[in-house]
């Protein structure tokens, strides 16, 4: 595919990455009260849900998903309920006293970070149907493979380097000087954001459209 074709794609990837979202949220947060590190554990394991929806939907298995729409529902409330417990946890350290722990004193491991990353995106269905609107828009029907594999590799390299930044980013330290002294207000915030996304995939209606 032309440079020129594919850059588009790219750049309304990378707009759709970053905004704000479960995905975004535990990126942002695990950066400031775990550090760099855990950070891009986490961005990492996003990627790496993306990287199994994007293939499912490279191989027509998301169409087959949507013909057996038991398996959306399944991951639709095992999604909202895996937010949930992120809103719960959240909650419940934002009304614990005290100011927040140090940088890197947590005790989650990266495997652990990654996983949770991972986790968060492989329970969004709508990821799979999201792959599938890009690969439409984007590869024409008679176009060969390669092209499929040049879209599907070019927006996981976007995801790695933007959500990487992120995690860079938000892991700086005036912006964890800035967590440690409201942290109890960006826990709220958390827990309500949370919150509120495991109601939006309750109640979102599910299309392939």
């Amino acid at each position: 595919m032309p440079i020129h074709d594919l850059l588009p794609i790219l750049l309304g990837w990378m707009v759709a990455i970053v905004s704000p979202g479960p995905a975004t949220l535990a990126i942002t947060g695990t950066a400031m009260e775990g550090g760099r590190a855990r950070g891009l554990a986490l961005a990492w394991g996003v990627v790496t849900g993306s990287a199994v929806w994007g293939t499912l939907a490279g191989l027509g298995l998301g169409a087959a998903m949507m013909s057996h729409a038991w398996t959306f529902e399944v991951l639709r409330y095992a999604g909202a309920g895996y937010l949930g417990w992120l809103a719960w946890k959240s909650a419940r350290a934002a009304l614990r006293p005290g100011a927040a722990r140090p940088r890197h004193a947590g005790d989650e491991s990266l495997r652990r970070a990654w996983a949770r990353g991972a986790l968060i995106h492989l329970t969004n269905p709508k990821a799979v149907l999201f792959w599938g609107a890009v690969y439409a828009l984007a590869v024409p029907a008679d176009a060969p493979a390669s092209v499929l594999w040049e879209v599907g590799l070019g927006c996981l390299a976007t995801s790695m380097l933007t959500l990487s930044a992120m995690a860079l980013a938000f892991s700086a330290p005036p912006v964890a000087r800035l967590y440690l002294r409201a942290r109890r207000g960006f826990d709220a915030a958390f827990a309500l954001l949370f919150g509120l996304a495991a109601l939006k995939i309750l109640t979102a209606r599910l299309s392939a459209s």
